[in-house]
């Protein structure tokens, strides 16, 4: 399992920076990363946000200001975020969270192109998730 295996570097520290909106969090081999709380919701390992499967991610928009209300530990292993935009189902381990802090260049970059080839910035909102029709609406019937 993801952040069990015996060398990957483990949390010896982790604060929650509401003021600057970042995590910080030192492991046990020496670094020490700032990792954004947008940067943590915009890759977030949830399905919601990754899909279930290759080409099925959904792009997040609109995350700039997000907050974490909260940080619950899950085993030995991870932590799961509860984001202030209602984004709870993300369970990041301690080797998600190292590779989010040691490729943040490569991942904002990633992210930033992501937006361009959609022709969306990144503090455009998220559009509602579609919700099904109510009754007499969209059914194709005339009432």
């Amino acid at each position: 399992m993801a952040g069990l295996l015996k060398d990957t570097p483990i949390p010896t520290e982790m604060t929650v920076h509401q003021g600057s909106k970042k995590l910080e969090i030192a492991y046990s081999d020496g670094r020490r990363f700032l990792i954004s709380f947008e940067l943590m919701r915009v890759y977030s390992p949830s399905a919601e946000v990754q899909g279930h499967g290759a080409g099925q991610e959904i792009l997040q928009t609109g995350k700039r200001e997000v907050g974490i209300l909260g940080l619950d530990p899950v085993g030995n292993y991870a932590v799961q975020p509860h984001f202030d935009d209602g984004h709870d189902s993300g369970i990041f381990t301690w080797e998600y969270l190292y590779h989010l802090g040691a490729q943040q260049d490569a991942l904002w970059a990633q992210y930033e192109s992501k937006l361009s080839a959609a022709r969306l910035e990144r503090d455009t909102p998220m559009k509602p998730k579609s919700a099904a029709p109510s009754v007499g609406e969209g059914c194709g019937h005339e009432h």
